[in-house]
């Protein structure tokens, strides 16, 4: 009888499995994060092929760069050598039947972990207009590589105005932008940069992501990426912004999209390796909330686990 009367629904349709792709041969795993490793390129469109086959079918993919390809404004992200771009371009070759999102961001192409390239006046840390610019560039060689949506991350004013620019001056007018439209400066980020190794080399990113004590600043950043063309729109983190994903839910009839970022994933994994919760109930309420929330999808690292935990 409960299951007859709930009314919030998660299944497979609902997940994007994040995933760290890296150019070296062998697997890395990330120890902040139990059961996520940087993958060879190989071994990310192998694993992509077997999840596919048990249901889940939306990938975002984040690329891990070798020191040496870092430069001051990210270039290598365009790169059709990329790691991100070469297992784009694998997966798109094989055939499978998934749906491919790219992170568009440069800090972890940047030799400084900042969103962007910067400006000669240090108070300022990015030059918005060049990222915007470059970012525009990288969206058209993400989406050529086989990405069927872009989806920026960088909280740059005027991004997806510029990409939306650069996808259709290159011909790819149907290639999809699911924009961070509401992203915070958090603290729950730790683990993800361990993972994607783009942490910062100075300073910090909250002139450019919100800040966490304004209940209201997300109207303003969700109705510039709508104006710009943004097709879905994303809240970042999603746990501890459960209020902002029903406004935001509210206020749009986009598809919203919620991060369950790495620090959520983290905490639940250290508070049931000391026995203090249930893993599995835990990241279910969990999930279940951020739906019940109204997030259309949820970008998590639970998405395998939950394969399982959803039969």
């Amino acid at each position: 009888m409960r299951d007859a009367v709930a009314d919030v629904s998660l299944d497979a349709s609902h997940l994007v499995l994040p995933l760290f792709v890296s150019s070296a041969d062998e697997t890395k795993p990330v120890a902040s994060m139990p059961g996520v490793s940087q993958l060879p390129i190989e071994q990310t469109v192998q694993t992509i092929r077997d999840l596919s086959g048990r249901g889940l079918y939306q990938f975002i993919l984040f690329g891990v760069t070798p020191p040496d390809e870092k430069d001051d404004t990210g270039t290598y992200a365009a790169s059709p050598d990329a790691p991100v771009n070469r297992a784009l371009s694998q997966v798109r070759d094989a055939g499978l039947d998934v749906v491919m999102y790219a992170d568009l961001c440069f800090c972890e192409y940047t030799c400084h972990g900042h969103c962007g390239a910067l400006c000669d006046d240090a108070d300022l840390v990015v030059d918005n207009d060049r990222t915007i610019a470059l970012l525009g560039e990288t969206a058209a060689a993400q989406a050529k590589a086989g990405a069927h949506v872009v989806a920026p991350s960088g909280m740059m004013d005027g991004q997806v105005a510029a990409i939306r620019a650069g996808l259709d001056t290159a011909g790819h007018e149907h290639t999809a932008i699911l924009s961070y439209a509401v992203k915070y400066a958090s603290g729950f980020y730790g683990p993800f940069r361990d993972a994607g190794e783009g942490g910062m080399q100075f300073g910090d990113r909250r002139g450019y992501q919100m800040d966490y004590r304004r209940a209201r600043e997300w109207r303003t950043e969700l109705a510039a990426d709508l104006d710009q063309g943004a097709d879905m729109v994303m809240v970042k983190p999603a746990a501890a912004y459960l209020d902002i994903i029903r406004q935001v839910r509210d206020a749009c009839s986009a598809p919203v999209a919620a991060y369950h970022v790495s620090g959520e994933f983290a905490m639940l994994h250290a508070a049931a390796e000391r026995g203090w919760l249930d893993l599995k109930e835990a990241a279910l309420e969990m999930t279940y909330g951020i739906r019940r929330a109204g997030a259309d999808l949820i970008l998590t690292y639970f998405a395998p686990d939950l394969l399982d935990w959803l039969e």
